[in-house]
């Protein structure tokens, strides 16, 4: 399966790329498959927000949701039992919506393998759903991180730009391919022109048998991701 979302869908032009009646969200998953929910990084979303989400959507919709700052950014994977449990009772008010969680981590963190085998292990006793993780710090791309990830049953996201190198091809456990395209050469303003996206289009394509292929345009801050989403998902034929 492969899906092809934005990172949000309260996107600019959003009207336009997704017209029709209903909420923008309901007019947005009757064109596209899949939406990463950023904004529970910021603050947390309510069981019913949740479940009211996924009843706008088709049953074969799926929502990506980014774990919150506290537990990334603020306690570096430490200390983490609380707010996950908590964020995980909240998604579950996707029900069978919910798609991966994905865990981005800051650029400054290092790999310790104590700490981040500790805290996936945590993850993995209370979430068997998929999980991605978009590491910004070199050490990441070792060999005993990609064992790591491998061990989890954790994807590693392929990101443009690459904040390292390594960082631009999707690693880790071979279940998920997640692509997060944030624009390039200016991050989060440029569009995507005709040649990268066939790239990317290509490599999903190619993607092997049994690995779920999801790419995510995050290139939203002058109408990229909704349009980009849209041409790739007809070169990929992941539109409904």
């Amino acid at each position: 399966m492969i899906r092809v979302g934005t990172a949000g869908w309260t996107l600019y032009k959003a009207t336009e790329a997704f017209p029709g009646e209903g909420s923008q969200l309901a007019r947005y998953a009757q064109v596209l498959r899949c939406v990463e929910i950023n904004s529970s990084f910021y603050r947390a979303h309510s069981t019913a927000t949740y479940a009211k989400w996924a009843a706008s959507t088709p049953r074969r919709f799926r929502f990506a949701v980014k774990l919150p700052q506290a537990i990334t950014h603020e306690n570096h994977l430490r200390r983490a039992r609380r707010p996950l449990t908590e964020f995980l009772a909240q998604v579950r008010g996707l029900g069978l919506r919910l798609g991966p969680l994905l865990v981005q981590l800051p650029p400054s963190l290092v790999l310790e393998p104590r700490v981040a085998g500790s805290f996936f292990a945590l993850l993995r006793d209370l979430h068997d759903g998929p999980v991605v993780c978009e590491p910004r710090h070199e050490s990441w791309f070792a060999a005993r991180a990609e064992a790591l990830l491998v061990a989890y049953r954790i994807g590693r996201v392929g990101a443009d730009p690459a904040p390292v190198h390594g960082a631009g091809r999707p690693g880790g456990w071979h279940g998920i391919a997640y692509f997060r395209l944030h624009g390039s050469p200016r991050k989060y303003w440029s569009v995507y022109d005709p040649v990268r996206l066939r790239h990317w289009a290509a490599a999903l394509e190619t993607l092997p048998h049994g690995t779920d292929g999801w790419c995510i345009f995050d290139n939203t801050a002058y109408g990229g991701a909704a349009r980009n989403a849209l041409e790739i998902a007809g070169l990929v034929g992941s539109g409904r």
